[in-house]
Formats: C-alpha cells, sequence, structure tokens
C-alpha cells in the first residue's frame, strides 16, 4: 500500500473520524426524511388533492370528482402498479416494513444495505402512503438513513464495527428528524438496531441523531406532529388503572403482531400470480376496505389527534383500532411498503383513549382524561409490540415533554413489554426474521447449519442464521430476491 494510501486508511479507521462521519450520516438522513415527507405529500395530493385525507370523511378526490369516493377502490391499485414493479426489479427487500432488514444488516450481515434501497425505498413507501396505504414514514426513513450509513462505509471501506455503527447512527436520524424527536432516536438505534449502550456508541450515535433533528427543524419548523394534552396525575389510585392499561395495551401489541403475519402468509397462498402485479391486484381489495372506513388512508396522523382530543365515541374508538391493525396488515401483505412504528402508535392511541372514555363513564369519580390515556397507551403499545420498552418511554415523554408522565407512562409500559413476552418471545420486528429461520437473541451458526434450518423456517424450532437462508420451495418469487440480495 502506498504511503499516502495508508494515511488516508488509518486516519479513516481512528475513532476520531467517527465523528464527522456519524455528522454527516445525520445530515443526509435529516435531509432524506425533508426530501421523503415532501414526496408522500406530493403523492397524497396527486390522489386526493388534500395534503391529508384520512379525516375528511368519504370525500371526493379533488382531481376526479366525477367517480366520487369510487376513486379510494383505484387509488391503491394505481399505486401498487407503480412501486410493485419498481421494488420487484430493483429492490425487494424494500417490500414491507423495513427495521427488521436493517436489524439483520447489523447483526448478521456486517452492516451492508444494497445502496439503491435508499431511493427505492423512498419512491415505493411515498407512492404507497400516498395512495392510501395504511403504513407509517417512520420505517421507511429508517431504512433509508441505515442504508446512508451502510452506503457511506463501503464507500469509504471501513471495517465492520463501524459501518454498523453507521447504520445505527442512520436509523437514530431517521426517527429523530421524522418526530422532532432526537432522544427518542437514539434510544430506537441502541435499543433496537444495535442492542447495545456501550459508550463509545451512544455518543456517535447522538451526534447523529442532533444533526438530523437541526436539519429537520430548519428545514420543516421546529414544531410537534400532534397538539397534546396536558398531562396530571390527580390521586395514586391512577396507577392501578394506569398498570390495567399496559396489560390490555400488551395484548393487543401482540395480537397486531400475529394478524400482520396472519395476513401476510394468507395473501402469499391466494396469490398465484408474478410478484410485481401483487401490489395492484391486491390494492383493490385495500381499497374496498378504504371506502368503508376512510380514516385508514394513510399514516392517519389528523384521525389520531381527533382521539387524542376525545372526539370519538368507545365504540368508534375500538372500530378504529381494529381497522388499523387490518388495514396496515393488508397493505404489507399485499406487497406494500411502509412502517408498523406510527400505525403502532395510532392503535395504542385508540386503545387508550376507548380505555380512558369507558374509565370515566363506570366510575366517574376516576379522574382520568381520554388524552391521557391515549398518550399511555401510544407508549405502552410502542413498547409491548415492538420489544423496546425504553424507547417507548422516550419517545411520548420527548413528544409530550411533560414530566408528570414520565410514571404513569414507565408503569403502563412496563406491564405492557412484561405482558407481550408472556404471550410470545418475539416482536412485531423480530417475527419476521424467525419466519425466516433467522434468531437475533443466539449468536449466528455456521453456513452449513443456516441451510439446514432454512426447510424448517416455517416449523416452531427455527435455528439462528449467519445469512438470510435460501427460501423454501413454498417462499414467492419477491420474498426468495430478497432474502438472495441480503445475502449478498
Amino acid at each position: 500500500m502506498a504511503p499516502a494510501s495508508a494515511h488516508v486508511y488509518a486516519a479513516l479507521h481512528n475513532r476520531a473520524t467517527l465523528v464527522p462521519l456519524a455528522v454527516t450520516v445525520g445530515v443526509l438522513t435529516g435531509l432524506g426524511a425533508v426530501v421523503f415527507r415532501w414526496l408522500v405529500v406530493f403523492f397524497t395530493r396527486a390522489f386526493t388533492g388534500y395534503t391529508d385525507y384520512s379525516a375528511l370523511g368519504r370525500v371526493p378526490s379533488a382531481h376526479w370528482p366525477a367517480l366520487g369516493w369510487w376513486f379510494l377502490l383505484a387509488a391503491p391499485a394505481i399505486a401498487g402498479a407503480v412501486y410493485g414493479p419498481l421494488v420487484h426489479r430493483f429492490a425487494p427487500e424494500a417490500r414491507g416494513h423495513g427495521v427488521p432488514e436493517v436489524m439483520y444488516a447489523v447483526a448478521r450481515n456486517n452492516g451492508r444495505i444494497t445502496p439503491q434501497v435508499t431511493v427505492v425505498k423512498a419512491v415505493a413507501s411515498a407512492l404507497c402512503i400516498g395512495g392510501g396505504g395504511s403504513v407509517g414514514r417512520e420505517g421507511p426513513i429508517v431504512q433509508i438513513g441505515s442504508a446512508t450509513g451502510s452506503a457511506l462505509g463501503q464507500l469509504l471501506r471501513l471495517d465492520t464495527d463501524r459501518i454498523r455503527l453507521l447504520v445505527a447512527c442512520g436509523a437514530a436520524g431517521g426517527i429523530s428528524a421524522t418526530f422532532n424527536a432526537p432522544l427518542a432516536g437514539v434510544f430506537f438505534a441502541l435499543e433496537l438496531i444495535l442492542r447495545d449502550f456501550a459508550a463509545e456508541s451512544a455518543g456517535v450515535v447522538l451526534l447523529s441523531s442532533v444533526a438530523a433533528a437541526v436539519v429537520g427543524r430548519t428545514l420543516m419548523g421546529d414544531h410537534p406532529f400532534l397538539s397534546l394534552p396536558g398531562f396530571t396525575v390527580h390521586h395514586p389510585v391512577e396507577y392501578v388503572a394506569y398498570a390495567a392499561l399496559g396489560v390490555g395495551a400488551g395484548v393487543v401489541g401482540t395480537l397486531f403482531s400475529r394478524v400482520l403475519y396472519w395476513i401476510e402468509d394468507a395473501c402469499d397462498w391466494l396469490w398465484r400470480g408474478p410478484q410485481w402485479a401483487r401490489p395492484a391486484v391486491g390494492g383493490i381489495a385495500l381499497g374496498a376496505l378504504l371506502i368503508a372506513l376512510p380514516q385508514m388512508y394513510g399514516v392517519g396522523y389528523p384521525v389520531l389527534q381527533n382521539a387524542i382530543d376525545g372526539r370519538y365515541a368507545v365504540a368508534m374508538l375500538l372500530l378504529l383500532m381494529v381497522g388499523k391493525i387490518v388495514a396496515t396488515s393488508l397493505t404489507i401483505g399485499i406487497g406494500g411498503s411502509g412502517g408498523v412504528f406510527a400505525p403502532t402508535l395510532f392503535i395504542g392511541a385508540m386503545a387508550g383513549s376507548a380505555f380512558g372514555v369507558a374509565a370515566h363513564q363506570l366510575y366517574p369519580s376516576l379522574a382520568i382524561a381520554a388524552g391521557a390515556c391515549g398518550l399511555i397507551g401510544m407508549g405502552a403499545l410502542l413498547g409491548g409490540a415492538t420489544g423496546a420498552p425504553i424507547t417507548a418511554v422516550v419517545t411520548i415523554f420527548e413528544l409530550t415533554g411533560q414530566y408528570a408522565i414520565i410514571l404513569p407512562l414507565m408503569t403502563a409500559v412496563a406491564m405492557a413489554a412484561g405482558t407481550a413476552r408472556l404471550l410470545g418471545r418475539h416482536t412485531i420486528y423480530t417475527a419476521k426474521l424467525w419466519r425466516r429461520g433467522i434468531d437475533l437473541d443466539t449468536a449466528a451458526a455456521p453456513p452449513e447449519q443456516t441451510r439446514a434450518s432454512a426447510t424448517r423456517h416455517r416449523s416452531h424450532t427455527p435455528q439462528p442464521a449467519d445469512h438470510l437462508p435460501t427460501p423454501p420451495r413454498g417462499m414467492t418469487d419477491t420474498k426468495r430476491i430478497a432474502a438472495q440480495r441480503l445475502m449478498s
């Protein structure tokens, strides 16, 4: 190696070099988050004529008024006809909610993610959400940021540990820029992506998260994505109610995870055509659901805001909760691209608000507001479904900025996480990998053992894998291509 090259190589592998690299990843991820949110708004306006359709009711599209509300049947199919072939041809791993693929890349693939995921995931997820897909923005932005960090590390030929760290920096930046919550981004990356709270990792990830937040605030403004009510604990007996809410959230979170993969399995079993056409044809079924429940269109933050504000009765809240579980699962099942982080918050808000309204009706003396229970429900269901209780507590605390919520929130999140763990050892993220024969809680197995485990990936005794196993014969073409891409 030439002296100049050796000097550059040594500089890139110096620990101090991680600081500017982490900041660079944070800035790029922040910019990516801004562009992605603009794309979501652009495609939503293109299909509906509105910035967000979910809370408008069953109104016609401003662009297709002659169709009436029947445009809801066409929008997901048209969007699927565009992003289906795009994902199938260029980046099959961009299908789905994205975070499990990032977790796998860090734990089993040395942090390597194919660079084209950055663009394909952004366009496909924005089309999916804009066309009515009932998924979130956070998962795609996490995958986009992680792919950016991985691409930079591979370009500079960094070692495996540093590439993994840059992937986590991208994930932290994605959450930070999306929610304007830098601390939530840090804990998300440490608790879910790196699964490590080492001081060196935390410091670098923190810098990236701050950089992404600064970019997001500069370009999108420094304001919360929700207008949240004040929170007060009036009597210690309320902690019992919050603990009960946590148990219920743990049950609902587990149900969401299982329904998600049940519907995905059903779609795999029913579909016999080419995989690139699956989102378009499946979009008709999603459109029929949107006609019945238009509040499921897109991310649905305005509907979540209405629930927190106490504008829905218990029956409507429960209907919206069940509707979101089914709509998100169907969107992912037909081959859509989008996250489950925001749907988890949505479902938690509906469950928590329903609990608060019912508790107040049954026990009028219990001074618990529906909006307060909605906030607690958001955190509890997030902690139970994702298996990341610290991230859940920090996220809701940072969104509200109210210290009074900490103790009730910790109580509910702890109960939810414990309940979910009793009902099953896999989270909504790790279940996707486990179904492919990968267990992140155990050490990687030798390749020959990995290949043997692949034949039993649908059984109840999956084995860990050093790379994604060769998909079994029954797996769809898209999943097969995605697995092979991730193995490279």
